[in-house]
């Protein structure tokens, strides 16, 4: 192990850097190198697959919510070019943390405007509708109101709508009627099947009890009865509770031509492989791995798929450990050590959100996955970090 004091005595190489390790010592790290991950020719076919994005803030923006938008956009390209979906202006492009209802939007105008490029947008992009830009809304109408805003703005671009899960709602909603109500109300008037987000606590504290019920199977009665009266105009649920054996269960409830899309970044290889489809963030972070485990689960190659997967999962756990709301911290960094943006910044400065330590671990187990493209281009990032923190 290298301490502080003898870590001037070494000249690593490019390939080789000092990271802190817990108790403020320094040991040097070899890295792996990253795997050559093919591109696909088209979609998965054996499952849907969405990757929840990112968005890219601007570094040199007064407004805190402000977007670098061409850097934001090359992303999503870059999520299309391995064949996977996305989903647009999520938890995972931090709504409800940082990005308000205006940048949203215009996220999603000019996402489903690039998506038109790649085919129709309906099959390519999937964008969140929320209450979020009505903090005051008061009563179920209210909530409902707000949500068709939403609705409305969505459906105007041509993609698929995903009804997040509504503090506003949580807050007013006295039982499992008032969500019945809302959701019925909106799922009355859409004009294609949507997705229904089921946003467990752990995401955000101020959807407890969602459903009506803080019991879990309470919750989920609710929320079976609602998906049954209106099943023809939903798609798909997605649900991000981080319990795979719920998660099974309510897959095999659901009506027939309802997709689970699981939400589960911890337990994802297990999910897709039994069944469920997927719409999840660390999609935005293992992007190429993703891509060709899903090839090869459609090829029936699973000892492969399973192997790719395996890589990730290490990754996927660091990234969402709690507190897992800032999961958003880990996929941006490692999103500019891949070199695909050039400022480590996030909306509202949610860059400060995870420690040192965590990072550099992110950093170890993306090299460990092989999702750094550029090694040399990664350790020059790294140094800079670990330098302006203060640590070498």
């Amino acid at each position: 192990m290298i301490t502080r004091e003898n870590r001037v005595l070494r000249r690593p190489s490019r390939r080789f850097l000092l990271l802190p390790v817990p108790g403020g010592a320094l040991e040097s790290y070899e890295l792996k190198g990253p795997f050559l991950w093919p591109r696909p020719e088209g979609r998965p076919a054996s499952r849907v697959a969405y990757a929840a994005a990112h968005v890219v803030a601007d570094p040199l923006a007064t407004s805190p919510s402000a977007l670098d938008w061409e850097t934001t956009l090359a992303y999503r390209r870059h999520l299309w070019s391995y064949g996977l979906r996305v989903a647009e202006a999520m938890d995972t492009a931090q709504r409800n943390m940082g990005l308000d209802w205006d940048n949203a939007r215009e996220l999603i105008r000019r996402s489903a405007a690039e998506a038109k490029t790649y085919g129709d947008p309906y099959e390519l992009l999937a964008c969140g509708a929320g209450t979020d830009h009505a903090p005051g809304a008061g009563s179920t109408d209210a909530v409902a109101a707000a949500y068709e805003e939403q609705v409305s703005a969505v459906e105007e671009t041509g993609a698929r709508v995903i009804l997040m899960a509504s503090r506003q709602l949580a807050a007013v909603a006295r039982g499992a009627s008032d969500y019945h109500e809302v959701y019925g109300r909106l799922l009355g008037q859409v004009s294609r099947p949507v997705i229904l987000h089921w946003l467990g606590e752990m995401f955000d504290p101020e959807l407890a009890g969602y459903w009506g019920s803080s019991d879990l199977e309470t919750a989920t009665s609710a929320f079976l009865e609602l998906v049954r009266s209106h099943a023809s105009a939903i798609d798909g649920v997605k649900v991000s509770l981080l319990d795979a054996a719920h998660e099974r269960r309510l897959r095999a409830e659901l009506p027939e031509g309802v997709r689970l899309y699981t939400g589960d970044d911890l337990d994802y290889p297990a999910l897709i492989k039994d069944g469920s489809d997927a719409l999840l963030g660390v999609f935005d972070a293992i992007a190429p791995a993703a891509s060709a485990a899903l090839a090869a689960l459609d090829q029936g190659e699973t000892e492969t798929y399973d192997s790719i997967l395996a890589r990730t999962v290490p990754l996927a756990r660091k990234i969402f450990e709690p507190p897992t709301r800032d999961y958003k911290t880990g996929i941006v960094f490692l999103s500019w050590l891949a070199g695909y943006q050039d400022a480590f910044v996030m909306v509202a400065g949610a860059q400060s959100a995870r420690s040192v330590l965590h990072l550099t671990d992110v950093f170890r187990l993306a090299d460990q996955a092989g999702l750094l493209p550029d090694p040399d281009l990664a350790v020059r990032r790294m140094r800079s970090f670990l330098t302006t923190a203060g640590v070498l």
